[in-house]
């Protein structure tokens, strides 16, 4: 019998961890918005437990982490559109991850290609929903700024996300697959 995806102590890092940066990304950082861009926390969360765990524990912490998201105030768009999108990133970081512990060089290019899926996604969503939250011409500014703000952020989310597993799970987080 296989290991079980969701263990007691991951499932309450991943809470701890999602709401924590939910909190931060509702509250502090949209203050900090760049022409209404603010940075994806929750998405760079999803990324470093995508790459700890593997693309299944990444979809489905992805799944969840989107719902909370889609759903947290001040939501303003229809809801699921970060759930799918999660669920994507989490899949895809899963996916990219290297066996073995990760290196700045292996999970920075893994967190800059899931900050463009994760926010191509969801825009995308929107336009065929006819969500009017961005516009098809604000796309490749909001992509931009986008990608800049979370790869800044990647920088310390990612491995303090890495850090917090390693500490739960030290036997279990960053094996080879």
């Amino acid at each position: 019998m296989s290991a079980p995806l969701l263990t007691l102590p991951r499932a309450l890092a991943a809470l701890l961890a999602v709401s924590i940066a939910l909190v931060l990304q509702a509250s502090l950082f949209s203050h900090l918005a760049v022409g209404g861009v603010v940075p994806d926390l929750v998405l760079l969360v999803v990324v470093g437990i995508a790459l700890a765990y593997g693309s299944e524990v990444g979809m489905v912490l992805g799944f969840g982490a989107g719902l909370l998201l889609d759903l947290a105030p001040p939501a303003d768009h229809v809801a699921g559109r970060w759930a799918l999108a999660l669920m994507v990133v989490g899949y895809v970081a899963g996916r990219l991850a290297t066996s073995g512990r990760p290196r700045l060089s292996q999970w920075l290019p893994v967190a800059a290609a899931s900050a463009f899926v994760g926010t191509s996604i969801f825009a995308l969503s929107g336009l065929l929903l006819q969500d009017p939250a961005v516009g098809v011409g604000e796309l490749l500014r909001v992509e931009a700024v986008t990608m800049v703000y979370d790869l800044a952020l990647a920088l310390v989310v990612v491995p303090l996300t890495l850090a917090l597993f390693a500490k739960v799970e030290p036997d279990r987080v960053l094996a080879p697959r």
